[in-house]
């Protein structure tokens, strides 16, 4: 694994995921969030954001953690591992509320500087409608993929960490 990707819907634990992916492998993160926004929850032009996701696929290594459907062609193509947090609409729509109330008026770690945690309705009913609008493509990108890329598909906590555990053992040997 030299070029991982993670997806799956808002509030499943990409970031989370990919700081202990970086821990473990030292592969160098990137999260996309800190590399689409500008300050003040500015959006760069589609040309500019593909310009930008061209330039880090173009890396080495790395490990890229988000969704950004319009780019997410572009990601697929260049990883040679492309996990999936598929996780159920509840525990999603959970963790960014706590998320919200943990970190209102402050910029996550994963997030620019300048764009600092905000109530959203957009934004949760996207969540809410995730699974439903946006799941099956996804797989159906990911089956297209899977004999020529490692696809892990992680379903919960426990999963995750097995898998983590396991990426441990394989180290330590």
């Amino acid at each position: 694994m030299k070029r991982a990707m993670i997806i799956g819907c808002c509030g499943a634990g990409k970031s989370t995921f990919a700081r202990q992916l970086h821990q473990h492998t030292s592969l160098p993160l990137v999260h996309l969030d800190q590399a689409f926004w500008k300050p003040g929850w500015v959006e760069p032009s589609k040309e500019e954001w593909r310009e930008t996701v061209e330039s880090l696929v173009a890396e080495p290594e790395w490990i890229l953690d988000g969704n950004y459907g319009g780019t997410m062609d572009i990601r697929i193509k260049a990883a040679d591992t492309i996990f999936f947090l598929d996780f159920p609409t509840g525990k999603c729509l959970w963790r960014i509320t706590k998320r919200l109330f943990q970190n209102y008026g402050k910029v996550r770690e994963s997030m620019k500087e300048g764009c600092p945690e905000r109530f959203d309705l957009k934004f949760f009913l996207y969540v809410a409608h995730w699974r439903s609008t946006r799941r099956a493509g996804i797989l159906s990108k990911l089956e297209q993929v899977a004999q020529e890329k490692q696809v892990v598909l992680l379903r919960n906590d426990d999963e995750i960490q097995q898998f983590l555990n396991q990426l441990e053992r394989l180290r330590s040997h």
